[in-house]
């Protein structure tokens, strides 16, 4: 039997065919082996919903925490609002030698940006505070001084370079207070790596699962389809004709299950934007949920169909080798 199927391999190779011949029967191939694929996943869809529903759910999850992370960074304007410092000048200081110092400060490499608050706008701020109007009512004047807010440059946002930039600032004419609260810093920097780690680790995980779950599905296709494979070996066909139906199958499996967790990421989102739009009002934040875009979208899509293809090479390459005739 084995003999049999060499001759015959041999002899269809050893046929001349023009390549332009070969070359569309090579297209021809492919696009039964997609359509008879798309054909058994819709002719069986209970199991091809729930395949997809799980590939689905595990690449939702860190999907929608990425997003998460990109969202969070609208809180307080970003994240560069929590390294800026708060430079109190002395009272009797005006506002000619506020934007003086405001002019030579811009200079410097490790400043930004230079914000000017007169003490009457920062009254004005103040008033506007819910549940402050009346108490500053009583008072004699205007207590506050001019303000100078600096924006570090990206470059110099370490705790070391900020902490030197502060301590300048403090020995300058005219300044009476330099605050930085620093400690919120690290603690936004600390989430934000805890944060990203166990989004890539979770990430990684779920890869490994998707990819198992379909080189599973496709390992069952191979065995239902046992004889089909044996006749096509017998009959000359090679290892390439032979797995290309199960790598569209995966293929397929990865587009469903892309376009699942696209649709579970937008209902989650959908469903949560109320509750956190409601949270976000409370605390005077403009902080909202980033659905996914085009650009997520394109690369969720595409990252599902190549993990449905590795599953789906993984189980032919182990699997279907041991579908051979006796």
């Amino acid at each position: 039997m084995a003999e049999a199927r060499q001759q015959t391999t041999r002899g269809a190779a050893s046929a001349q065919t023009p390549w332009r011949d070969q070359l569309r029967s090579w297209f021809s191939h492919h696009r039964r082996s997609a359509h008879d694929s798309a054909l058994r996943l819709r002719n069986a869809p209970l199991s091809s919903l729930m395949t997809g529903l799980v590939m689905g759910i595990a690449l939702a999850l860190p999907t929608a925490l990425f997003l998460i992370m990109a969202s969070i960074q609208q809180i307080g304007g970003g994240w560069e609002q929590a390294g800026r410092l708060s430079v109190y000048l002395t009272p009797d200081t005006g506002i000619e030698r506020a934007e003086a110092l405001a002019d030579r400060w811009i200079e410097n490499a490790a400043v930004g940006d230079v914000t000017v608050i007169p003490r009457d706008e920062a009254m004005e701020t103040m008033r506007s505070s819910e549940g402050l109007s009346g108490t500053l009512d009583f008072l004699d004047g205007n207590p506050l001084p001019h303000t100078l807010v600096l924006t570090p440059d990206p470059a110099y946002r370490e705790a070391a370079a900020l902490e030197d930039l502060a301590e300048r600032l403090r020995q300058a004419d005219g300044v009476d207070e330099v605050k930085l609260d620093l400690a919120w810093l690290q603690r936004l920097n600390a989430m934000a790596k805890v944060l990203g780690r166990a989004t890539q680790a979770l990430a990684l995980l779920l890869v490994v699962g998707v990819v198992l779950v379909i080189a599973n599905t496709v390992r069952l296709a191979i065995e239902s389809r046992r004889r089909e494979i044996i006749v096509a070996r017998l009959v000359g066909g090679t290892d390439s004709f032979v797995r290309r139906p199960f790598l569209y199958t995966g293929l397929w499996y990865g587009a469903l299950g892309g376009l699942l967790a696209w649709w579970l990421v937008e209902v989650a989102f959908w469903w949560l934007s109320g509750p956190v739009g409601r949270l976000a009002e409370l605390y005077n934040s403009g902080f909202e949920l980033q659905r996914p875009g085009i650009d997520e979208v394109v690369l969720l899509l595409g990252c599902a169909v190549v993990l449905g293809w590795l599953g789906a090479w993984w189980a032919v390459h182990r699997h279907l080798r041991a579908v051979e005739p006796e």
